[in-house]
């Protein structure tokens, strides 16, 4: 029974449902509030609103009441490489309000939370945890991967190519050939980006059925998987239980185990830490520390793009992560009883799953590496911690010491980059891109995807306090902490300082005597860009990124 249903006190609401043409039956069923985030410009969402269609006919079918309501979304590379890009992590705090405000202005009973991309999917999930209704997510699923000739293609390909073309090493021809071949259909982008990982994730955290972060966005499977999430949802509602009863500390250290054995976006990072905050849990239960600790007792599994050359169809024909996380719990490095919106337990749910196929998904018994795909970096350049995807990092650059090239903006290092000014041995540093400084953490896998096509990718290193897209790969190290307008070190590096990274070891470390190093900061006062608007008041309350870059309460 909803909120509505029954009492002279409610009839002036009940009579606004009945402007909305409902039923007398209809008005007396639980009410499932469906989040759709279908929007024309993002191609990981354009085909939402049918996903959402087919979630109300599973809520119906359960007997229940859908309602489908909206969300904001950014598509992160269409606002890549320009200003739009800072309105990215900020918009995750938006929709998580909006997830809050839909669902408690209008009473649902539940809610189902329908996304793809990036800043999106983990939006919903804290606005869910604060709503606090029966919920379950179903994501629009994966782009197929583009082809030209035999090689497999994805957006990072088309960043790399437009760095090939810069450098002179493509024509336009061949640039023009990649950009209609590289993205062929709807869905998130091909590879282990960050809004394909943040959906896998939702599979580790039992807050998503099977299949939710592999199944390819155009198969009509699909379409039966969004039905099974409105029955799903349905059942919990019966059965009382919440996200909170199934987001424990227990299936965050899970989605982080994961996290590493697929080797997902390190922008995952800052996305379970505010869970984390959202959840209320303390620094010993969930921070940069047993990420840490996790990453060095958990294998790399699989080598996905930009890792790699496979993808995640591929993936989802190998068994996608359901034989991730049991082959995890065959050597107890997963908590199998954990529970999840299929009304199983993680064991229960994922004891069907085939075994790994030993190419693209690997047993625990002969991993890529014996480390997860992420590791946290510290040092006297970041001694809150700073993040590299190591499993998209070359071999070779997992040590290296070279001459800082400074630069306090995204833009001014790619004038550096396509005026071929960067030269092999380089360590370019980007500052005042952080939460604070940006304001906003933009992405960078313009500057990264252009030293890559220029050749560069296994001799040129990268350091920000700003964060990279999901298709990054080389040695870009992130999220850099403190951040250069919060008057991190990363403020005070000059042109020609010599810089170490130890990646294996976890070090990062600006080369100059600890007492100049002090007078630095000590004299140090850091810019601050315009900003207007949204940015403006998101600055002023935004934390650090080794916080998850969420807003001060």
């Amino acid at each position: 029974m909803n909120t509505f249903s029954k009492g002279a006190a409610m009839a002036a609401q009940r009579s606004l449902l009945r402007a909305l043409g409902w039923t007398e039956r209809e008005i007396g069923e639980p009410i499932v509030g469906i989040v759709s985030a279908a929007s024309e410009i993002i191609p990981g969402h354009m085909h939402l609103q049918t996903l959402a269609r087919a979630c109300a006919e599973g809520v119906i079918a359960a007997g229940g009441k859908p309602v489908i309501v909206p969300c904001i979304g950014v598509c992160d590379g269409i606002a890549m490489g320009h200003a739009g890009m800072r309105y990215s992590l900020p918009s995750r705090e938006i929709i998580a309000d909006s997830v809050e405000t839909l669902a408690l202005a209008h009473a649902f009973d539940a809610i189902v939370c329908i996304g793809s991309c990036d800043k999106i999917i983990p939006g919903m999930l804290m606005g869910a945890v604060r709503a606090d209704k029966p919920a379950a997510f179903v994501s629009g699923g994966p782009m197929l991967a583009g082809r030209r000739g035999g090689e497999k293609l994805s957006l990072s390909s088309m960043f790399e190519a437009v760095g090939a073309y810069t450098s002179g090493k493509i024509g336009e021809a061949e640039l023009t050939e990649y950009e209609k071949l590289s993205c062929p259909s709807c869905g998130s982008c091909a590879g282990m980006f960050t809004a394909n990982s943040m959906n896998c994730l939702l599979e580790a955290l039992g807050m998503a059925l099977p299949r939710n972060g592999t199944l390819p966005a155009p198969y009509s499977a699909r379409l039966a998987l969004a039905r099974e999430t409105g029955e799903a949802v349905m059942a919990l509602l019966k059965a009382g239980v919440r996200p909170r009863d199934i987001l424990t500390p227990a299936a965050i250290r899970n989605a982080e185990r994961v996290d590493m054995a697929i080797g997902a976006s390190s922008n995952s990072v800052l996305h379970l830490l505010a869970l984390a905050e959202e959840l209320g849990l303390s620094k010993e239960e969930i921070s940069l520390d047993t990420m840490d600790e996790i990453s060095r007792h958990t294998p790399n599994l699989c080598r996905l793009a930009p890792a790699g050359g496979r993808f995640i169809e591929e993936l989802d024909e190998a068994g996608g992560i359901s034989a991730v996380i049991r082959e995890l719990i065959r050597n107890g490095l997963f908590e199998g009883d954990a529970v999840t919106v299929a009304g199983k337990t993680q064991r229960e749910l994922t004891a069907g799953a085939p075994d790994p196929d030993g190419a693209l998904i690997r047993p625990v018994s002969d991993p890529y590496s014996p480390y997860g795909g992420l590791a946290v970096l510290r040092g006297n350049l970041a001694r809150e911690g700073a993040i590299v995807k190591k499993s998209a990092v070359a071999p070779e650059m997992y040590r290296h010491r070279g001459p800082a090239r400074v630069f306090d903006s995204e833009e001014e290092a790619m004038e550096a980059i396509s005026g071929n000014r960067i030269r092999p041995g380089d360590v370019v540093v980007i500052r005042y891109e952080g939460p604070m400084g940006g304001p906003g953490m933009r992405e960078m896998l313009s500057p990264t995807a252009s030293l890559v096509g220029a050749g560069l990718g296994s001799t040129v290193a990268l350091i920000t306090d700003g964060r990279f897209s999901g298709a990054t790969r080389g040695a870009a190290i992130g999220h850099v902490c403190p951040e250069a307008a919060a008057g991190g070190a990363i403020g005070v590096v000059r042109e020609g300082d010599l810089i170490e990274i130890d990646i294996e070891g976890g070090r990062v470390e600006l080369l100059v005597p600890e007492d100049e190093l002090a007078s630095r900061l000590a004299s140090f006062t850091p810019k601050q860009k315009p900003a207007e608007g949204y940015l403006k008041r998101y600055r002023s309350l935004v934390r650090s990124a080794s916080d998850g870059a969420v807003l001060r309460k």
